[in-house]
């Protein structure tokens, strides 16, 4: 996969370029159209869903820290 970043002319917009395979893509855009939404929309809202997940596992505690101890320790 290679990606590449574009920059306009303002940095509030941006692009983002991916390399996909051709079937995925077409059942992409027909899953999107299917729902009446443009591909770039469902893109960026797979986008934004990944960083919120991403920064609620670094946010909360970890589960590991506290499961290694044994109880009474």
């Amino acid at each position: 996969m290679c990606i590449h970043w574009l920059h306009f002319v303002t940095m509030k917009d941006v692009g983002l370029r991916i390399r996909i395979d051709r079937e995925l893509r077409e059942q992409f855009q027909e899953a999107c159209k299917a729902e009446d939404k443009p591909a770039a929309q469902v893109v960026r809202e797979f986008m934004r869903d990944y960083v919120r997940q991403r920064k609620k596992k670094t946010q909360s505690p970890t589960r590991h820290a506290r499961d290694r101890h044994a109880p009474g320790d």
